[in-house]
């Protein structure tokens, strides 16, 4: 169930077209590599950096993945797309509850959702094959989605034991669907469709 919903949750970033949006200090743009922590004057910035660095905003640079899992030991089973978008739809409003219910201010709210929207891109990248990554998720990071609220329905606040730092070193990749010939022909023109019809 875990594994599914890992799948589900990345995918989301292609189904909305995500991209990494451009970061604006006083009308100019950050550069990379900028601290966010304490950014602006915010103390619920205090810490931003600890979870992917300063220098790694979007988790890009610094994605080292450790496959433990692949190929033949994990085969991906086709479901009906409704069942996979509505999925993906409460996972994307569980993102905006976290964020609204436990970031008070506007500004911190914006950077913690830039980082999370441009993360998620990342793996488009990985669906294409142009950005060097396996296709998959790491397991460990997945198994956490059970902790997500207490025994009383609200959510949790207590610290799940990792960093972004963490996040690929225990890396599952199912089987390849990959086709060197024909695939990044089609799959190339799905992402251009797909593009164009989330600009808005």
């Amino acid at each position: 169930m875990f594994t599914k919903l890992s799948a589900l949750f990345i995918a989301a970033a292609i189904a909305t077209g995500v991209t990494a949006a451009p970061t604006y200090k006083n009308n100019a743009l950050v550069a990379r590599g900028q601290s966010f922590n304490h950014w602006g004057g915010y103390s619920s910035l205090d810490g931003f950096d600890n979870f992917y660095g300063s220098d790694d905003f979007a988790h890009f640079h610094n994605f080292n993945q450790v496959v433990v899992k692949q190929d033949s030991e994990l085969v991906c089973h086709t479901e009906q797309i409704e069942i996979i978008q509505q999925r993906l739809a409460v996972l994307q409003e569980m993102a905006k509850k976290i964020i609204t219910e436990q970031i008070c201010e506007v500004e911190t709210q914006t950077v913690v959702f830039q980082q999370y929207y441009a993360s998620l891109g990342g793996f488009s990248h990985d669906l294409t094959r142009s950005s060097g990554r396996h296709v998959g998720y790491d397991n460990s990071i997945v198994s956490h989605y059970g902790d997500f609220y207490n025994s009383d329905e609200s959510l949790s606040t207590h610290d799940f034991g990792f960093s972004g730092h963490d996040i690929g070193s225990n890396y599952y990749v199912p089987s390849s669907n990959w086709n060197q010939d024909s695939s990044p022909s089609s799959v190339g023109s799905a992402y251009q469709a797909a593009q164009a019809a989330s600009f808005y």
